[in-house]
């Protein structure tokens, strides 16, 4: 049985950090692109970041150089580190693992986690 597990959300002043953490069961963890998406109230779901299993990363423009991802395949768990809030990333952050296709650079997701709240507010 597959499980992603989100941890690490919270309720948070603009300005401030919090780091994600996916910790993910019943699959080769490190054969697998990992990846975070966010979807707020009324907005569709984006790929916010994704790591491949050898650790290329692709930030989303929307939090470039203010997000980073990283994974640790020993504890077959993956990080999201956010930095300098904003009320603009208000949203359920939600990690999935896949396949990243090498022809054409696109991530398809294959597994999801339930999600976990993030709130930014003054």
């Amino acid at each position: 049985q597959v499980q992603l597990v989100e941890s690490g959300g919270g309720f948070v002043q603009p300005g401030e950090s919090l780091r994600l953490s996916c910790a993910a069961s019943g699959i080769i963890f490190n054969a697998y692109t990992m990846a975070w998406h966010r979807q707020a109230p009324g907005k569709q779901r984006e790929l916010v970041a994704r790591i491949t299993s050898r650790r290329v990363t692709t930030i989303a423009d929307s939090v470039k150089g203010r997000v980073t991802i990283s994974r640790d395949n020993a504890k077959n768990t993956t990080y999201l580190q956010m930095n300098s809030l904003e009320p603009d990333d208000t949203a359920v952050y939600y990690c999935s693992a896949g396949t990243t296709f090498s022809s054409n650079d696109n991530y398809y997701p294959t597994y999801w986690g339930q999600g976990t709240q993030v709130t930014v507010s003054s």
